[in-house]
């Protein structure tokens, strides 16, 4: 071997070898700043989170045992879609306005009729029933969109309805 072969071999032996401190370094600090934290128990936060990220999408219902489940499992649908309207049910028409429409009603944004007089006299000749069905189900005209529900799905038609009465009550 030359020279240059046996110098190169020592530079690169010594590089390695303190590649190999420096990870040996690393590990041990790293094991003296996480050494003190153990894990423990999970809190009982932790494991609801589990058990609700790993439980079945759904489920299979046979029998007269199968039966009974399925009920119980669309009560209890039931009851957590009653759960999930919005504003806790309320139909209180001025309450859902201040919350949900009066984003669209208050700028005119998206072609909506501002809350004055003038704006909702064309609409308020069509019907009060047109203007809940429009506000139900949406609508799209050539002075602008009306999303269903305001864009609130959770929103029943009694809560949308009230909300309308309430608007046209304004405004007259």
């Amino acid at each position: 071997m030359n020279s240059y072969d046996i110098v190169f071999l020592k530079k690169f032996a010594s590089l390695i070898a303190g590649f190999v401190v420096l990870t040996v370094v690393l590990i041990v600090l790293a094991l003296i700043v996480h050494g003190g934290a153990k894990s423990g128990d999970p809190t009982p936060e932790q494991v609801a989170a589990t058990e609700a990220r790993i439980a079945p999408v759904g489920a299979v219902y046979a029998g007269e045992s199968g039966q009974m489940a399925r009920a119980a499992a669309a009560a209890a649908a039931a009851a957590a879609a009653q759960q999930q309207v919005a504003y806790g049910g309320s139909l209180d028409g001025g309450l859902i306005y201040e919350r949900l429409c009066r984003t669209c009603h208050d700028t005119g944004a998206g072609g909506a009729p501002k809350m004055e007089a003038a704006a909702w006299t064309a609409r308020l000749a069509q019907g009060r029933d047109t203007l809940v069905r429009h506000a139900i189900e949406g609508y799209e005209g050539p002075d602008g969109i009306m999303p269903a529900r305001g864009g609130n799905p959770s929103l029943t038609d009694e809560q949308v309805a009230a909300s309308v009465d309430w608007m046209i009550d304004a405004v007259n």
